[in-house]
């Protein structure tokens, strides 16, 4: 039967094509006592792969999986080999059948037919690749979107095709030009090399941030050099996968210098700063710092660009990096040094004052968190006030007295026990008033 379609439009014409062709192949296929024994091949290795993966799977689970508690790096190896036990029947379906295409071919001078099965068992270890394995977002909707039409297209002979007319289709922007192939080429390394990147810079990370003989900002400043170093790498690597010359990038190299010297001064001048904060520890994330503009928080957080502190009302506060180099910053914390504070009270005026800081002192200096070096508590004599006098007992203690800590309050309610516990007055306000003449009569 024939049909007419010269008519229609070029990819219909090159669809119905490829159907003839595939439907006069079919029918070889089917005629063919060849081909009908290379059927039969891939019918027994597909189920001697049944039978070895049920046996093999038990074996594997039972010698690879390791102890619940385990967390050495050799258990996670294990855990990740087990996650492929799928693999294993389509695997060894691709074996058997590789296997039996040698034999058909000494045989028969002939195997298509297994050649196209082999190819079909490797399109079903990508299927469960990608829909049993991968978990991952970003490579589950690559295999998703790419892994699978590669390997669909390569197990029906169309990819080397379709690849020829890719390569042939050209894309030019300004004085570069490459191929659509190199477009879809690039898009697929380029996301398993960001996703390399990304996974490679958090397990340096980690690996850095257990290394607590180093400063923080060493840690940091490290992190952030290979994380810059790996992306840079990729991005490298992407160029040279797509086929882009890189002297072809000097115009552009040129622009965004001309950008930085401009328009991205603020951006580039932070940048700096951050890393020479990084460099110089000064301020790091854990620390407590008040900047000469009145924001005051913890660092939980250094970009390239800014730091964010966080307020001990839970606000956020984005800080630019140039802001802890130009201005003036107190750092409460610098690497856990302690902070003295001081709580005032009064004693009324027929206290014995030489007692009160022997009772005092011995008093703050129950409290677990007050420190006897560098200094015990002090307690001070600062005046003699209207209604009474006035004392303060200097302490000192490792953090911040906010936000979860209420040293500061602690103190008074120890004052306060041992004033009561030793009969000593807290002193009400007192007013002298004076009357010039006669003085009104009191009621009786």
């Amino acid at each position: 039967m024939e049909f007419d379609l010269s008519a229609q439009p070029e990819i219909v014409q090159q669809m119905a094509e490829y159907a003839l062709i595939g439907w006069e192949l079919a029918k070889s296929w089917v005629l063919s006592p060849a081909a009908w024994s290379q059927f039969a091949l891939l019918i027994v290795a597909y189920l001697l792969a049944v039978v070895a993966a049920r046996r093999l799977r038990g074996v594997l689970t039972r010698v690879i999986t390791p102890a619940p508690d385990a967390e050495s790096s050799l258990a996670k190896v294990r855990r990740t080999v087990l996650l492929g036990l799928p693999l294993l029947l389509p695997l060894l379906a691709y074996g058997f059948t590789a296997i039996g295409e040698s034999v058909v071919r000494s045989l028969f001078d002939s195997g298509a037919v297994i050649a196209f099965g082999k190819r079909l068992f490797m399109f079903l270890a990508v299927r469960t690749l990608v829909g049993e394995i991968i978990t991952d977002p970003l490579l589950k909707l690559l295999g998703r979107y790419a892994l699978l039409p590669i390997a669909a297209l390569y197990t029906v002979g169309l990819l080397d095709p379709l690849m020829v007319k890719l390569n042939a289709m050209t894309v030019s922007l300004g004085n570069i030009s490459f191929s659509v192939m190199s477009l879809v080429r690039g898009a697929i390394a380029g996301g398993i090399l960001f996703w390399l990147g990304g996974w490679s810079t958090r397990q340096t990370s980690q690996f850095i941030e257990a290394q607590k003989d180093m400063r923080p900002s060493l840690r940091q400043l490290m992190a952030k050099v290979i994380e810059f170093a790996i992306f840079a790498i990729a991005f490298l690597l992407l160029l040279n996968i797509m086929g882009i010359n890189l002297s072809a990038l000097a115009v552009i190299g040129g622009a965004i210098g001309v950008g930085l010297g401009f328009g991205l001064q603020k951006i580039a001048s932070n940048f700096i700063s951050g890393v020479i904060l990084l460099i110089e520890g000064q301020a790091t994330v854990g620390d407590f710092v008040e900047l000469d503009g009145g924001e005051s928080g913890q660092i939980v957080k250094m970009t390239a660009r800014a730091a964010i502190l966080e307020t001990f009302d839970g606000r956020w506060i984005v800080v630019p990096n140039e802001d802890f180099i130009t201005t003036r910053v107190v750092n409460y914390s610098d690497s856990g040094s302690a902070n003295r504070y001081e709580a005032p009270f009064s004693v009324s005026y027929d206290t014995d004052i030489n007692a009160v800081p022997a009772i005092i002192e011995a008093a703050v200096a129950t409290h677990p968190d007050v420190l006897d070096v560098p200094y015990p508590p002090d307690c001070e004599l600062r005046g003699f006030g209207g209604s009474g006098i006035d004392f303060a007992v200097e302490f000192w203690v490792n953090g911040l007295d906010d936000g979860p800590n209420k040293y500061t309050s602690d103190v008074l309610f120890l004052v306060w026990n041992a004033l009561k516990d030793n009969g000593i007055e807290i002193p009400y306000p007192h007013r002298v008033v004076e009357f010039k003449g006669t003085p009104p009569e009191m009621a009786k």
